[in-house]
């Protein structure tokens, strides 16, 4: 029993020290991954900090009999907490980066979070209830058998880990490989191109609703792209190419992903081209149509710039997905929506460098409390915005950009219907300028981006939509053009 106890207050100590050494390490990263579990931003560099110190104290403890139980009480409170938050983001049906080995092991929880959180708490629970006396010799107490059976196991474990790190390695080398070979294919093909490209994940910010186009089926029937969803399903739409060499490579598995995700969502193939060249590349799919653009048009819309690409449309519309360029993050995509209830709230598909890493706002969750006053002698706060659909905007009337959308925003708040958002707007320069808009929605001056800056804004024109119950309804629009996506065709 003295060697099993010395076992599992080494492991516990050398898990955690390795933990909270690589979040330390990647201070950025483990701020983050403490935003999207519900640290307000403004607290969110201390915690990163303290966290890590307060797990090396624990497993500090773990390796001396005298102070053992407290460290296993310590690390199976910070257990408890873990899983209790993983399982409050599961049911929100959130998937934020764990970050719990902060580089080392990055990635999104899920069930088999859980199930390592078990697998820790389990031994650590045991050393609890063991009791102050109970926690075995000290290290340096151990006989030459104990010693060589400690050694042992430790060999074993760093074997595991090092085979791990080397799988790791693996798949990311195929993954690269299989990037590389995609851009060797498409590189020869002339008529595909990339000046104007820009990133490939650079598309509409999550929340914004898809715009409205009119497009061809291989049978020249026109089709509206506000029918491709709906009915209780969204549209997984596939950008491809007839001159796309690594779209070919994705024909097998179109083949094989259309009859599965059927019953889950809508799967439509986005082309351009004439019916005959993409029918003989892609063949005629009758689970997958063919949809036809003149040009790019559609594509362009929506910046899937790339071919093969993917995004997610949810059954009401609106972008759920940031765009996946290449057959490898294509099928990452797919992979994704088939393990994912679809008809979870907000249910979406993130990328971490998309959009520039502009949002720093986590969808779903809940609106920061503020109150400011308004222009008009008012007051505007987040208890006076619930209940409402609301878009809330930062403005400056010293943004030239801000000016050029300014009359159609005016005249938008005027006309908006009972199914438009309620408009508010957050702006930063003169009264008397405020009121000389005339624009009919309240504007409170937010100077210093104090409120802005806890909703993820930070330039103008910005925006973002805010649902009934005040959770954050959509990532951060930059600029008019998306913007008025937000508000849907009902902008207009």
């Amino acid at each position: 029993m003295d060697i099993f106890l010395v076992i599992i207050r080494a492991f516990l100590a050398a898990v955690f020290i390795i933990a909270a050494i690589s979040k330390l390490r990647d201070q950025d990263g483990t701020r983050k991954a403490t935003i999207s579990f519900g640290v307000p931003e403004s607290l969110s560099q201390v915690f990163a900090f303290v966290l890590p110190l307060v797990e090396i104290v624990a497993a500090g403890l773990l390796l001396f009999t005298a102070f053992s139980w407290f460290g296993s009480i310590a690390i199976t409170a910070l257990l408890v907490v873990f899983t209790v938050a993983i399982s409050i983001q599961l049911l929100k049906g959130a998937e934020p980066d764990c970050h719990c080995f902060g580089q080392l092991g990055a990635e999104k929880i899920g069930v088999s979070s859980l199930f390592r959180n078990a697998l820790f708490l389990a031994p650590a629970a045991f050393l609890v209830v063991r009791g102050q006396v109970g926690q075995g010799p000290e290290f340096w107490d151990l006989d030459r058998q104990s010693v060589l059976i400690l050694l042992a196991v430790a060999t074993v474990a760093l074997v595991g880990v090092a085979i791990q790190l080397l799988l790791q390695v693996l798949a990311k080398q195929s993954e690269l490989s299989k990037r590389i070979d995609m851009l060797e294919l498409a590189a020869p093909v002339a008529e595909v191109e990339r000046e104007h490209a820009g990133s490939p994940h650079d598309g509409l910010p999550i929340g914004a609703m898809l715009p409205e186009f009119e497009l061809k089926d291989t049978d020249g029937e026109t089709v509206s792209t506000s029918s491709l969803y709906g009915d209780g399903k969204g549209a997984l739409l596939l950008f491809v190419s007839p001159t796309c060499a690594p779209c070919k490579n994705l024909v097998p598995k179109f083949r094989e992903w259309a009859p599965e995700l059927s019953g889950k969502t809508n799967l439509y193939l986005i082309t351009s081209g004439t019916a005959d060249e993409n029918i003989k590349k892609f063949g005629d799919l009758p689970t997958s149509p063919l949809l036809l653009q003149e040009k790019r048009e559609f594509a362009d819309a929506v910046n899937a710039k790339w071919t093969p690409s993917a995004m997610y449309i949810n059954s009401k519309g609106r972008v759920a997905s940031h765009i996946s360029a290449g057959d490898t993050a294509v099928a990452e995509l797919i992979e994704r929506i088939r393990e994912t209830d679809l008809s979870a709230d907000h249910v979406r598909f993130e990328l971490p460098n998309a959009n520039g890493g502009l949002s720093r706002i986590d969808i779903g969750a809940a609106v920061p409390e503020f109150e400011l006053p308004t222009i008009d002698g008012g007051k505007i706060s987040k208890s006076s915005i619930k209940g409402t659909e609301t878009l809330v905007t930062f403005w400056s009337t010293t943004c030239p950009h801000c000016k050029a959308m300014e009359p159609e925003l005016k005249r938008w708040a005027a006309g908006r219907n009972g199914d438009s958002p309620r408009l508010v707007m957050l702006s930063t320069g003169e009264i008397d300028e405020h009121i000389a808009m005339g624009i009919d929605a309240p504007i409170a001056l937010d100077e210093g981006n104090l409120v802005g800056g806890e909703m993820g804004m930070y330039g103008t024109p910005s925006a973002i939509l805010i649902d009934e119950q005040g959770r954050f309804a959509s990532e951060i629009a930059v600029g008019a053009p998306n913007i008025w996506l937000l508000v849907g065709n009902r902008s207009k």
